[in-house]
Order: structure tokens, then sequence, then C-alpha cells
């Protein structure tokens, strides 16, 4: 037998994992910027809450950081999962929900992999090669 929800799975997360997602960011990023969590590793650093993913109970919540102007995001993902706990608490007080999840940080490399894709395209080999008229992509294309 066919589950009822198996076609739901495939399509992504639902609009009430989204909107969960997004209001605890906004909360985790008031604590971040108050400065409520006492770490050596995070100190002077700026982090960025790129994206938060609940799973489909809201009891899990897959938190995205990195820091601005730093490499190893995974350094700061590790001293925000050590204070997890005390992140929970500080979020069960902000949040009006039956459950808080349980929080898991996530260094966020995709800023790092942008940014190496850009160096790449500037790269004048490859800008050479975009601008040959067999791979130029003609946007205005008045044919229509």
């Amino acid at each position: 037998m066919k589950k009822r929800n198996s076609q739901k799975e495939t399509l992504g997360p639902s609009q009430r994992q989204l909107r969960a997602g997004e209001n605890i960011r906004h909360i985790l990023v008031e604590v971040l910027a108050r400065g409520e969590i006492h770490d050596p590793a995070l100190k002077g650093v700026s982090l960025t809450v790129g994206e938060v993913r609940m799973s489909p109970d809201l009891k899990h919540a897959n938190i995205f950081v990195s820091a601005l102007g730093h490499k190893d995001a995974k350094v700061f993902a590790d001293a925000l999962n050590h204070a997890s706990n005390y992140i929970r608490g500080l979020l069960a007080r902000a949040i009006d929900s039956k459950f808080t999840p349980k929080l898991k940080f996530i260094g966020d490399e995709s800023y790092d992999i942008a940014l190496h894709i850009d160096e790449l395209l500037a790269n004048p080999k490859v800008s050479r090669d975009l601008e040959h008229p067999k791979f130029r992509l003609d946007i205005n294309n008045d044919d229509e």
C-alpha cells in the first residue's frame, strides 16, 4: 500500500517547515547579534545564518552558518553545537511552538564555493572562452 504523503516528500519542504525555519533563523540572528554566546571561538566573529532546514515534524533543525572573512566554517559550527542546548533554551523563550527543535549547526561553505566560481570566471583564459561567439548566449533575441 502506498503512503498517503509519499508525493509530498519529493516536492520539498512544506510551507509550515519553511515558515518555522525562517522564524528560527530570525531569532538566531538576533541572539548572535547580541553576543549572547560566550565562546572564545566566536569572539569577534561575524556569523551569518544562511538557512534553517526543519524536519517535517519540526523537532529538528539543521542550521547552516558561515563566518564573514573566515574560510573554515566548521570551527564555528562546532562551537555553536557545543552551545546548542543554551541556544535552544533562548529559542524556547522566543518562539510560540509546542516543541523547541533540537539544533544542529552545519558549516555553510556555499559562499566559498560561489567565490571560487567567480574567481574561475574572472580568469583571463576562461573569460576569453566565454566571449567566443560559439559560446555566447544571445539574450536579446529579436527573432520573436
